[in-house]
């Protein structure tokens, strides 16, 4: 079709390794089936499970180099598969896929299956929707999972990161009250603008067991942990008896487990459905997108090495296209 070329930039892999390994390719465009469409990518998420990937995580079988990793991002729609319904040429949307056979979002064009896509939100651009396909979805349906009654004491643990930065907003939104534990002064400062209010406690420096103490006295309701780790497990300690700690796949150390107490492991899982609940509840709670650092596609490596750094609050994300850095 007129204006997909037959070659784009991409930053892939020939190996794993290092973020060094991270460089800039031209490839080949995807083609794509008659279920997928293709999408001129505008910014792509760079995350954790991005730099595991490259380090040489790979979820089945053997990766074809070079790899182009990605799980998610943002763009206009360039071509559509002929069974797809729903979406049409220059819809804005964005997408959650992983693994992706025929490469990631660290490219100006990727191929997606439709139903691992949704519209762009109506009060995100392109920018802030490149940042949330992951994100957005593993933390409403966590938020989901928890089962908490309005005003019942619920703990996030990992608020400062980039699912932590939404679940917080969308927990408070529907109804719970809430204890956020961030990373540092930076991440508790971002968490209380987020959702306007002095609910934040910095995991790393302060007295957990005591400060989840002095929020619910009679213990919480349910924990929805980003982050493992001593701060996770002071705040399993004081879950009442039936509660519920609930998180993704990953992380780590594992809560520990209690007897009296839920533990519920869920994978963020992405489709039309998933989609619209993600959008409604964007819109009706007001989501803030929390961006900490953008860079230039040719320079995704920099982007892992803030990934390396340890201490990330908030969204790192890639601007694929030259437009894109003007958003």
């Amino acid at each position: 079709m007129p204006g997909v070329p037959k070659t784009m930039r991409a930053a892939a892999i020939d190996r794993f390794g290092g973020p060094e390994e991270l460089t800039l390719h031209t490839l080949p465009v995807p083609g794509i089936g008659p279920k997928e469409l293709l999408i001129a990518v505008h910014t792509a998420g760079a995350a954790s499970w991005d730099a595991e990937m490259r380090a040489g995580w790979w979820p089945e079988g053997k990766p074809e180099f070079p790899l182009v990793l990605g799980s998610d991002g943002s763009g206009t729609v360039a071509r559509v598969g002929g069974q797809v319904r729903g979406f049409k040429m220059q819809d804005e949307v964005y997408a959650y896929s992983f693994p992706n056979p025929k490469g990631g979002f660290y490219a100006e064009f990727v191929a997606v299956a439709a139903a691992n896509v949704g519209h762009r939100p109506s009060r995100l651009n392109l920018e802030e929707s490149g940042a949330i396909g992951t994100t957005g979805l593993t933390a409403l349906q966590g938020v989901e999972r928890l089962g908490f009654r309005k005003r019942d004491p619920v703990v996030i643990v990992g608020a400062s990161g980039g699912v932590g930065t939404i679940a917080v907003q969308l927990a408070r939104w529907m109804g719970a009250h809430i204890l956020a534990v961030a990373s540092g002064r930076d991440g508790v400062r971002l968490v209380n603008e987020l959702v306007g209010l002095n609910a934040s406690i910095d995991g790393k420096h302060e007295d957990v067991a005591e400060q989840v103490g002095s929020f619910a006295p009679d213990g919480i309701a349910a924990v929805l942990a980003f982050a493992g780790g001593e701060a996770l497990d002071a705040c399993v300690d004081r879950v009442r008896p039936g509660g519920r700690v609930v998180h993704p796949n990953g992380v780590e150390p594992a809560p520990k487990r209690r007897s009296g107490v839920e533990i519920i492991t869920y994978d963020a899982e992405a489709g039309p459905d998933h989609f619209k609940r993600l959008n409604d509840a964007i819109d009706a709670s007001r989501l803030k997108v929390a961006i900490s650092a953008a860079f230039p596609l040719e320079e995704a490596a920099k982007a892992h090495q803030r990934l390396a750094s340890g201490h990330v609050i908030g969204k790192i994300v890639l601007h694929v296209r030259p437009a894109a850095r003007t958003r």
